[in-house]
């Protein structure tokens, strides 16, 4: 790598880390997410077919991009990832340019670290696996323009996102509502960014016993508050379109209070 690559790789690195110290108090609790910096690509590369990882991979703010097979960015729910985590696996500092197939597939336990995606394709991340002891872990990053989901929670287990800013999305993180085969699943935000347009926070299932915990929720630009925090579902097996089960906090499935959520 070239001086000045390091030099913007760097500085794409400090941006990013530089939105996560930011949310950090001198106290050491976290604060309300303030306008996310948006990190600098080092360099960029075309994927043509999706990129298997194992263990730890440190792109240094490379930008990852698809391309021939991977080039349409449709929202196509058969489409390829660009990366494929394994069990285990844990990926650092990487952009996800455009267009991006459909992000990143995690196939069991992950780490998802300083991750941007600049226009989200089906959809930015897929967290998948069976066991119950899966824990999925976005920190720090962000994603625009997803026009569905940000997050799709399709395995079992538990995902942490934190520390992330979302731009112009339908729901940012979303329990299957009508995968052939249902978990329960816990989702945990702490320290979130979403601005406007966006329809939902988080989706769950109420009947697969799932529940979503947020704190230090964001909101921007949503005068009339039409974002809604916490979606409930009625979830189905069959691959039909899952049915509203009402909405807000309710200590069991919906977990926030209204100091939770900030708008500005």
């Amino acid at each position: 790598m070239t001086s000045s690559a390091r030099s913007r790789a760097l500085t794409g690195a400090l941006a990013a880390f530089g939105l996560s110290i930011g949310m950090i108090m001198a106290s050491g609790t976290l604060s309300p997410a303030s306008a996310a910096t948006w990190p600098t690509a080092s360099g960029s590369k075309a994927v043509t077919s999706t990129i298997s990882v194992s263990g730890t991979k440190d792109y240094g703010m490379l930008r990852l991009y698809g391309s021939g097979d991977l080039g349409t960015g449709s929202q196509d729910e058969d489409q390829g990832p660009i990366l494929e985590l394994a069990a285990g696996a844990v990926v650092k500092n990487v952009i996800i340019g455009s267009p991006a197939a459909d992000g990143i597939h995690c196939l069991g336990s992950c780490t998802l670290q300083n991750v941007w995606w600049e226009d989200v394709g089906e959809d930015a991340a897929t967290f998948l696996g069976s066991s119950s002891s899966n824990v999925y872990t976005v920190s720090g990053g962000g994603a625009k323009e997803a026009s569905d989901k940000v997050f799709q929670f399709n395995g079992a287990g538990t995902l942490n996102v934190s520390n992330f800013a979302a731009q112009t999305f339908g729901t940012f993180v979303r329990s299957c509502g009508n995968c052939k085969t249902q978990y329960k699943r816990t989702i945990n935000l702490n320290t979130i960014e979403a601005t406007y347009k966006g329809s939902r926070i988080v989706g769950i299932n109420t009947n697969y016993g799932d529940s979503a915990t947020l704190k230090g929720i964001t909101i921007v630009g949503d005068t009339s508050k039409k974002m809604i925090p916490c979606q409930k579902y009625i979830g189905n097996n069959t691959g039909a379109e899952p049915t509203t089960n009402g909405t807000g906090a309710d200590g069991t499935y919906c977990k926030y209070a209204s100091s939770d959520i900030t708008y500005k």
